[in-house]
């Protein structure tokens, strides 16, 4: 079954970008927050993560960044990003595990397997980046977080305001980041427990801002070589309700996104957010060869919880608490 790989990874894999914050509106608040200092005025929730989205929507660079959990898990990966204030272009070379190369632009993704000669394409929303911005009338982050800023600090040869961003409630974790003092740009993020305990890490450890990174020069790259087989992901967009499926109740600050089915799998994805964190519950018939382990299971900051409901199998994922992923499992109702 298809797995979410852990966040982070992604957030910085995928040049550490907003999604949904509509970009006119975007630019325009962040340029506001930046202003902000200026009055010496504390910016707000919103207000740092706005002028973090403006900061990776116009500045291109070539970094590489180590991702560490708690556990001792570690992986590290090259990046190029290039943007132009609208769109967005990324390559991304694993340094760790199996070889791999991964072009985005925009919602286009297409990962290079060398040993196997084999492509695989697909179109991903933007969910899974950070910092994962709704649209502003949409966006419930300042009921269920706070932020302040804590100290200044330097990572990869670049000045840094340190951001603390708390949650309000135990539902989600925090977050510490390191924001670049010029531009705004997340050189540094960790995610943090109830009690402060860092449970992932992940940095730039080499940095260059501004990096002479041409999209044409991407987009040649993301050709398909001669002899490569392509495969294709097989999910098609669809509802909760057209499958059967509902939430008997809400679960506090997470809105529904997006949902898929992968027929070939039998698998169906459901999305939410809460305009940071993300969790998926991914939910197929129950087989009791295959499905034998109930239980909630972590990795760094990711909690994996699976149990049976009624003749189905359900995987939820996240960067969430355990308590998140069980208000899920606890309301998820089949209708039909």
């Amino acid at each position: 079954m298809a797995r979410l790989s852990a966040r982070s990874r992604v957030r910085f894999a995928q040049g550490l970008v907003a999604l949904w914050a509509a970009g006119a509106m975007g630019l325009a608040l962040g340029q506001g927050a930046a202003a902000s200092r200026a009055d010496g005025r504390e910016r707000t929730v919103s207000e740092w993560l706005l002028r973090m989205h403006d900061a990776s929507r116009q500045r291109s660079y070539i970094g590489t960044f180590v991702v560490s959990s708690g556990t001792g898990a570690m992986s590290s990966a090259r990046i190029w990003h290039a943007c132009d204030g609208q769109r967005q272009m990324e390559r991304v070379e694993s340094l760790t595990g199996a070889p791999r190369s991964t072009f985005r632009r925009d919602d286009e993704v297409l990962t290079f397997h060398p040993e196997t000669r084999t492509v695989r394409r697909e179109r991903r929303e933007s969910l899974g980046l950070f910092p994962e911005l709704l649209k502003p009338a949409e966006t419930a982050i300042p009921e269920f977080y706070s932020a302040r800023q804590v100290g200044s600090d330097r990572v990869a040869g670049f000045d840094a305001d340190v951001v603390h961003i708390a949650p309000k409630d135990d539902l989600r974790f925090g977050y510490r980041i390191w924001s670049e003092k010029k531009s705004g740009l997340v050189v540094k993020l960790q995610t943090l427990a109830a009690d402060g305990t860092v449970l992932e890490d992940a940095a730039f450890s080499e940095l260059q801002l501004d990096a002479p990174v041409r999209m044409d020069k991407l987009a040649q790259m993301m050709q398909v070589p001669a002899g490569w087989r392509v495969e294709k992901s097989d999910a098609v967009k669809t509802t909760p309700l057209t499958e059967g499926w509902t939430l008997r109740a809400p679960v506090a600050g997470f809105k529904p996104m997006s949902c898929y089915k992968r027929p070939a799998e039998g698998v169906l994805q459901w999305i939410f957010s809460d305009g940071l964190a993300s969790v998926s519950l991914f939910v197929e018939e129950y087989d009791a060869k295959r499905h034998t382990q109930e239980g909630v299971f972590a990795s760094g900051a990711t909690h994996t919880m699976a149990q049976r409901v009624q003749d189905w199998w359900l995987t939820a994922v996240g960067e969430v608490p355990p308590q998140t992923l069980k208000a899920f499992g606890s309301s998820l109702e089949r209708r039909r």
